[in-house]
């Protein structure tokens, strides 16, 4: 797993089944990687629930949340239609798990990702990682501490 500090590898991958999303033109705004294991779990359900209902609270800090997981562009988007998600969820599909390798986060075991959280600064810096137990939602509150982080950093 890539550690803080570190400059956040670049991707383009497909954000809807016409369209791609590359990380470096989100260069200026704090981004929120969530690397999830599969769509339609119980767990990665959940805890695209719970994101989506943040998406206030990201968004006056300045982030851009993104969901990545190897699912596939049609399955993602039906799979965040059904749960009226508002954030995009990217597809690391095809070469499978080329962006969760590039930050550590694949499990080449059972060929998913890893259920890993990074915050990215507004030059593309990680700011923040953390690796949750498969099993485990890791909330939200790791994620809102980073950002609060990072407001203070700013002011001194």
């Amino acid at each position: 797993m890539l550690l803080t500090q570190s400059q956040a590898p670049d991707f383009e991958l497909y954000a809807t089944p016409d369209q791609k999303l590359k990380l470096s033109s989100l260069q200026g705004k704090r981004v929120i990687l969530a690397f999830y294991p599969a769509d339609w779990s119980p767990v990665c359900s959940d805890q695209m629930a719970l994101y989506n209902e943040m998406l206030d609270y990201f968004h006056k800090a300045n982030a851009q949340l993104l969901g990545i997981s190897v699912d596939g562009k049609w399955c993602h988007m039906s799979f965040s239609a059904d749960r009226k998600l508002h954030f995009p969820l990217l597809a690391d599909f095809e070469p499978k798990g080329a962006v969760a390798k590039a930050y550590g986060v694949y499990n080449e075991e059972i060929g998913e990702c890893k259920r890993a959280l990074f915050v990215i600064d507004e030059n593309g810096t990680i700011a923040w990682s953390y690796l949750s137990p498969v099993g485990v939602n890791p909330g939200a509150d790791g994620i809102m501490d980073a950002l609060e982080e990072m407001d203070k950093n700013k002011k001194v």
